[in-house]
């Protein structure tokens, strides 16, 4: 008896020092508690090798057939376990729930592209990726030996929308075990900011500094801080945000599984004050509107493939596959009307080179649309950009999908081997033969300048707003080698058109002429897309 008391306060110990480090849920849904139970099991087991020791050698036969029957019984445990798990998801699953799969995101298909996308702003293009990003924050830390020595800069840089500005964050984490204890009592000192439009970045200091890290030790490890406090909550992702004030947090998905382990979902985050440690719940319904990223692109792909995969059933989806799509292979983020959204290209199964459309999807709300743009394949339109500088042998990023003249546009940066971004490529989505590169050091504007006179642009008719106007100014300008005329009508509205839309026409209106004109959308400046 003795000796049993003795192996359970040895298994309770070991036990207690194993989830200190691995911090399993303790949830019946989540596939490592099963992992944890099972090693707990196992622990008991080993110390009871003193015990079957102990009877072999004083011939206790008797005693040491119970103890391997006992084994028995643990064998039998672990595979019952694994054969409750397989049947829950196998119940689960979608060989017998298709369309529940199907439904894991809910997609808008009725959405139009024009409509819906706004004319690009150059001065809200977020040109830069993560990995330029990252050289820039790099070259920022460097900058300061100071703090170089004692800590380094995280490689999250999480895309916000920070009051009207598109930037990248991150933040700087100990360096190892040793940098920790000499800095745990003041925190880490600040995070990097990188505009992802301009391109400058900066290094805020915390007067008071961030304790709850992923790099920290012991209770102060974010992990582990949550774990204690969260004891049954299964956590996803963990990406880092300022708020409006500057005031750096955690965002930490709260996930829920129908099956074990399987058909994930976000139930909602912690937000974690990364300075305080305070810790406030909410459900996805409730989220503060200054948090951008709730949904981590990698689940809305993983559900988008499967509303693309089970949409018409499971059989469907291995034979005939009719109707079956997926997602492309990488994705890019954009902000609108203040929030992120993450875009991918939808294709066929088949995998060719074009898509069908794409799916823009708020990573907030994870409000979805579908947009029917049949074109380019993304990587497709990345090699057409790279081989008009082939020589070169610069590497495209992946693009951002912008709206020009109402048409869908692919916008990528073409980097040397440096990583530097050496130029702007502009490639016309429906035919990735239209392309148009220019060298980075002339702007973004002269790019699209560049684009916008080099491509003849065939305007559908279906997104075209006509309107009768009488001119009472006009005035024709000269910009980089191209006639525009600047009108004024007779309701004080201002309106600019190249030469281009129609050269019989424009070289003879006068002030008093009657004209109607064709728009796409409504702006401080109109731009005229057809006229007569």
């Amino acid at each position: 008896m003795k000796l049993n008391i003795k192996r359970i306060i040895l298994t309770l110990l070991f036990s207690l020092i194993l989830y200190y480090f691995i911090l399993p849920p303790i949830n019946l849904k989540s596939i490592e508690f099963y992992y944890f139970i099972i090693l707990i099991s196992i622990i008991y087991l080993l110390t009871g090798v003193l015990e079957i020791n102990s009877i072999i050698k004083n011939h206790h036969l008797i005693n040491f057939k119970m103890n391997t029957r006992k084994l028995n019984y643990f064998v039998y445990a672990y595979v019952g376990i694994a054969g409750i798990i397989f049947i829950v998801n196998l119940i689960v699953s979608p060989m017998f729930n298709s369309h529940s799969w199907a439904n894991r995101i809910v997609i808008d298909k009725d959405k139009e592209f024009v409509e819906n996308i706004s004319e690009v702003d150059l001065n809200k293009l977020p040109l830069l990726d993560k990995a330029s990003s990252q050289k820039l924050g790099d070259r920022v830390m460097g900058e300061l030996p100071e703090l170089v020595s004692q800590f380094y800069v995280s490689n999250l840089y999480t895309q916000i929308n920070y009051n009207e500005k598109i930037v990248r964050v991150t933040p700087l984490e100990y360096n190892g075990f040793i940098k920790y204890l000499n800095n745990y009592k003041e925190g880490v000192k600040g995070y990097i900011i990188v505009d992802s439009v301009s391109g400058e970045s900066e290094l805020v200091k915390l007067e008071d500094g961030m304790k709850y890290m992923p790099s920290a030790y012991f209770f102060k490890n974010l992990s582990r801080y949550l774990r204690i406090k969260y004891p049954t909550e299964i956590f996803g992702n963990k990406s880092f945000e300022i708020d409006n004030d500057g005031n750096p947090y955690w965002v930490v998905q709260t996930i829920k599984y129908s099956g074990i382990g399987i058909k994930k979902e976000v139930s909602g985050i912690v937000l974690v004050d990364a300075v305080s440690g305070k810790t406030t719940k909410y459900d996805v319904e409730k989220i503060p509107s200054w948090i951008d990223q709730v949904y981590d692109a990698e689940l809305i792909i993983e559900q988008v493939d499967d509303w693309g995969k089970y949409q018409k059933g499971f059989l469907n989806s291995l034979f005939t596959q009719n109707g079956v799509v997926m997602t492309t292979k990488g994705y890019n983020y954009t902000v609108m009307n203040d929030d992120v959204y993450l875009y991918t290209g939808i294709t066929s199964v088949a995998s060719d080179e074009s898509n069908i459309g794409f799916i823009m999807t708020n990573l907030r709300t994870k409000e979805t649309n579908f947009y029917r743009v049949p074109g380019a394949e993304e990587y497709s339109a990345m090699a057409s950009a790279e081989g008009q500088v082939q020589q070169m042998d610069y590497k495209s990023s992946f693009p951002l999908l912008i709206n020009i003249n109402g048409k869908a546009t692919y916008l990528m940066s073409l980097k040397d081997s440096a990583g530097l971004v050496k130029m702007y490529a502009f490639v016309d989505v429906k035919d990735y033969q239209k392309v148009v590169v220019t060298e980075s050091s002339l702007g973004i504007q002269k790019a699209y300048d560049n684009y916008i006179n080099n491509v003849n642009f065939s305007v559908d008719s279906g997104n075209i707003i006509e309107k009768d106007i009488v001119i009472s100014s006009i005035k024709d300008v000269i910009i980089d080698g191209n006639t525009y005329y600047y009108l004024i009508d007779s309701e004080g509205q201002k309106y600019k058109v190249s030469i281009k839309v129609d050269q019989d026409i424009l070289p003879f209106l006068r002030e008093g002429s009657k004209i109607t004109i064709g728009y796409i959308q409504e702006k401080d400046i109109i731009e005229i897309k057809t006229i007569k």
